[in-house]
């Protein structure tokens, strides 16, 4: 191994801080794990910001045979200021998964009090940005890959680990379509009448999906948080599970097939989702025996996720200024009228969505890529 070079005095210029202190403070940390992890400071880079308030670098080890043609080791690095984000279920859920034998991020360093992470890096491309849009057949053998590190992950679920996902998470998650989608976004006030069907359709909802069996539930299971396999790897990685709870067996298949960012038209949904229901029996685990019911199950809880998704991108518009997100808010409004035009206990929100979507014409209700 070749030895270190002395580490940098400041950590890459492309790197922007708002904050001088912590900019100091980051600085301080990474000289002096760097000679223990052989970090090479100048390769320092930003690698990808997500929906909180944690950024993620990129940097390289300092070890490599030039003269064989080897590419530096790339790790991690988290950035998660402690006053806004809590890191200790991000390592208490990468234990779980690494248990589980999925390929999840190992925690290397970690300044708790400070909010900086070293971790083990899973690759450059996530599933997203490797799959064909275009052609859902050829993406198949990435969302079966995806099924069983699913699987897996739910086999390996014990009670009383992680926080439940119980009826007040479930409710107070659901509030969020009312309080920032409808008032805030919309602009539309609540009033008794809607206020009525709403309360009234997440009671439903919440007595349907608390029927179901309880697993390890990652929470924001899809393709922008697996990361495709590599050639050293053949698994796909699992990230972003910080917010892992025990809930609903169906919610994470619900997750990947409904996704946040990407929708497929319901043959394909439904296959995956058959190979799941097939592959999760075999296995064990306690989906119900029958396919129409735990289908029924998956877009009962489906739903549930999508008002609350609906919600949290209206929110971090319009507090956390990123625009982005609200721009799929229409990909989840035609997932929730397409589960509601299916069952007649939803009617009335299908009713009150139509009617704060201007939504007049009849419409054929499904996916739909978009």
């Amino acid at each position: 191994m070749s030895q270190a070079p002395t580490p940098q005095a400041a950590p890459s210029a492309n790197i922007v801080w708002d904050d001088a202190t912590r900019a100091a403070q980051f600085q301080t940390w990474l000289s002096h794990i760097a000679p223990s992890q052989n970090l090479q400071i100048d390769s320092l880079r930003l690698a990808s910001a997500d929906a909180s308030f944690r950024r993620y670098f990129r940097i390289d080890s300092c070890s490599r045979n030039q003269e064989e043609g080897q590419r530096p080791i790339s790790y991690i690095i988290m950035d998660a200021p402690p006053t806004q984000e809590n890191c200790q279920p991000f390592v208490k859920v990468a234990g779980l998964m690494q248990t589980a034998g999925l390929h999840a991020p190992q925690v290397l360093a970690w300044d708790e009090a400070q909010g900086f992470m070293l971790l083990t890096d899973l690759g450059a491309q996530t599933m997203m940005q490797v799959i064909n849009r275009a052609d859902p057949q050829a993406n198949l053998p990435l969302y079966l890959q995806a099924v069983d590190a699913l699987i897996a992950w739910q086999l390996s679920s014990k009670p009383d680990v992680l926080p439940p996902y119980d009826e007040a998470l479930l409710r107070r998650e659901m509030a969020l379509f009312p309080d920032w989608y409808i008032t805030r976004h919309k602009g539309v006030e609540v009033d008794e009448t809607m206020r009525f069907t709403l309360d009234n359709t997440f009671k439903q909802i919440i007595a349907t999906v608390l029927t179901q069996p309880s697993v390890f539930v990652h929470r924001d299971f899809m393709p922008r948080n697996l990361m495709a396999p590599t050639i050293s790897d053949g698994s796909l990685g699992v990230l972003d599970f910080q917010d892992a709870v025990y809930g609903p067996i169906t919610y994470d298949i619900a997750s990947l097939m409904r996704d946040a960012f990407l929708s497929w038209e319901e043959d394909f949904c439904l296959e995956v989702t058959v190979r799941y229901w097939e592959r999760a029996r075999k296995a064990g685990l306690p989906v119900d025996s029958d396919f129409g019911e735990f289908y029924r199950g998956v877009e009962w809880m489906g739903l549930q996720r999508h008002l609350k998704v609906a919600g949290i991108f209206a929110r971090l518009t319009l507090r956390d200024g990123k625009p982005q997100y609200l721009a799929d808010a229409p990909r989840f409004i035609a997932y929730i009228r397409a589960t509601c035009a299916r069952y007649r206990e939803l009617k009335p929100l299908l009713r009150l969505v139509d009617k704060l979507e201007g939504i007049v014409e009849p419409d054929i209700f499904g996916f739909g890529r978009q």
